[in-house]
């Protein structure tokens, strides 16, 4: 199973965590058919709304993938992203600054955020377990992947 990093604002983080849904990309397609039921999903949040440079940049969501392919939601105005559906975890956001050191991702580069410009990215075993422990959330506890449920239609 694989691990994602995926960058939204948090209040979009918080919509999915509600819905039980994750969305990548501004609802592109096709970075979510490289993820896999069971996989780990963990949210860097840069800021608390889209567009406001808040300098927030805190892990706002742990979760695991429970759909087997993404699916389509129609969320008016002719905006119909793609998802997956999560199974979130209780936890509490982290801020990134106290881990830079400890994740293999960002220990040592200046420019530790230049990858996330790209909205989805793998995850080493290491970086979840700690951003997980920050969280307050250890990877163990996680919960199995429900029984498989029909997906909404395809739009």
């Amino acid at each position: 199973m694989a691990n994602w990093l995926c960058i939204a604002s948090a209040n979009h983080v918080a919509r999915g965590r509600t819905e039980g849904f994750m969305q990548v990309c501004h609802g592109k397609g096709a970075p979510l058919r490289r993820v896999r039921p069971g996989d780990t999903v963990i949210y860097y949040s840069p800021t608390r709304e889209m567009g406001v440079a808040d300098g927030y940049r805190h892990f706002t969501a742990f979760g695991r993938v429970q759909s087997a392919l993404p699916y389509q939601a129609d969320m008016g105005g002719g905006f119909l992203p793609f998802r997956h559906d999560v199974r979130w975890q209780e936890g509490q956001p982290a801020p990134i600054l106290p881990l830079l050191d400890t994740l293999e991702l960002t220990r040592g580069k200046r420019n530790w955020a230049y990858p996330f410009r790209f909205g989805i990215l793998t995850l080493s075993d290491h970086d979840r377990d700690r951003i997980g422990e920050a969280m307050g959330i250890a990877p163990f506890t996680l919960q199995p992947l429900r029984p498989e449920s029909p997906q909404p239609a395809q739009l």
